[in-house]
């Protein structure tokens, strides 16, 4: 036997977590996406939805991660999806330096706006 589940963890001889990982993801995406009309309503602030992120999306991607023995694609591939969600809860940027068109975040300005939306710290870039 390969491959098998026990309690929603997917284990295998060689304790290669690639698959589960994988599977978390992927799982952790419909759980966004079921989620979806929360995180793109204009109601809610952003600090709620970081909450959200936090309370629910990052327990459904970590639930046993205890277990896992992570190598530097994994931590990758985490850190991908990380500011992927976090991408579409801060939505698009307008360029008011530049007077251009709008855009998206760089992953320092990502986590500096989290850190002042959520943690209310002020932390400059480096």
């Amino acid at each position: 036997m390969d491959n098998f589940k026990y309690l929603e963890v997917t284990l295998n001889e060689d304790n290669n977590n690639q698959i589960d990982l994988q599977e978390r993801i992927k799982n952790t995406h419909k759980t966004y996406f079921v989620l979806q009309k929360f995180f793109k309503n204009k109601n809610l602030g952003k600090k709620l939805k970081l909450r959200l992120k936090n309370t629910i999306i990052d327990k459904t991607l970590t639930y046993a991660s205890e277990t896992w023995t992570l190598t530097k694609r994994d931590r990758k591939q985490l850190n991908i999806f990380e500011r992927q969600v976090y991408r579409r809860i801060l939505g698009p940027v307008y360029d008011s330096k530049k007077k251009k068109n709008w855009g998206i975040l760089t992953n320092k300005e990502i986590y500096a706006s989290v850190r002042k939306t959520y943690y209310n710290r002020d932390d400059k870039v480096k």
